[in-house]
């Protein structure tokens, strides 16, 4: 099993969106994926229908209350599987930080699931800030995927993150995290903006960022409301269209263990 992060700590860029309909295109292509959600805001529990009461979340393997299989869901998705948020997981950056080794509880929890081969890959849907939980994010990722908005502002952390990332590395934490790629999202052809960003980021960053984007539709925002992934609510749009070439391209690009330890020093 190979955990993948999707993380960026610019709110509002589509780490949610790529989280849940990524997972649910890679299950749809029969690979058994598990979503753990570790946003406290728990958008892609809401989303996946598994809000149940139960207060089940990760923060109870990471203090030890109990295994993180035992908090594994079963979904409406055939072979997508998830461990659901709660806001529980807010207060726990405190209880955490507290803790001996505090950037390797979520390697540690996630150990067992790991080691069970029940899934393929486990993609980690990360909340929109540096903390505690981005930190156990990438030090127990093997590789991480960055959703990118197509505007310059987005741009700007994504040099802070790497750095991160390379801290991380040096600190001894997780010296073999990769980057998976960059991901362009929210992507509108008819502006002049976009495709200049695109075409800048393309420049620096090369064969890093992954062929597709993700495009701009109101899809996307419509679908949470209903507790669907873009597939249940609009199958055969361009955001479920979208979503099926990522999953492809992603999967091609495992299959030609394609990752990138060093994103090249350019920064855009």
């Amino acid at each position: 099993m190979k955990i993948i992060a999707i993380t960026n700590q610019k709110g509002g860029v589509g780490k949610t969106t790529t989280s849940l309909n990524l997972s649910a295109a890679l299950a749809a292509q029969g690979v058994r994926v598990l979503l753990a959600d570790i946003d406290p805001q728990g958008n892609a529990t809401s989303a996946l229908g598994l809000q149940d009461g139960s207060g089940k979340s990760l923060y109870q393997a990471l203090i030890g209350e109990c295994p993180a299989m035992d908090l594994v869901l079963p979904t409406r998705i055939p072979n997508l599987s998830a461990i659901p948020a709660n806001l529980d997981m807010a207060g726990a950056e405190i209880e955490v930080a507290r803790m001996e080794d505090h950037l390797l509880q979520l390697r540690r929890a996630l150990a067992p699931v790991k080691a069970s081969g029940q899934f393929d890959y486990t993609i980690l849907d990360c909340p929109p800030s540096l903390g505690i939980w981005m930190s156990n994010a990438l030090a127990a990722a093997d590789e991480i995927l960055v959703p990118i908005q197509c505007e310059y502002y987005a741009l700007e952390g994504l040099t802070l993150l790497m750095e991160v990332m390379d801290q991380i590395r040096n600190s001894g934490a997780n010296p073999d995290v990769a980057l998976c790629g960059l991901l362009m999202t929210m992507y509108d052809s008819r502006t002049n903006l976009n495709p200049a960003v695109v075409k800048e980021v393309r420049n620096h960053f090369q064969d890093v960022v992954f062929e597709t984007m993700i495009p701009r539709t109101v899809r996307f925002g419509e679908a949470p409301s209903h507790g669907r992934t873009i597939f249940e609510h609009d199958p055969n749009g361009a955001g479920a269209a979208a979503y099926t070439a990522l999953a492809e391209e992603f999967l091609r690009r495992q299959k030609d263990s394609i990752s990138f330890v060093n994103a090249p020093a350019q920064s855009a």
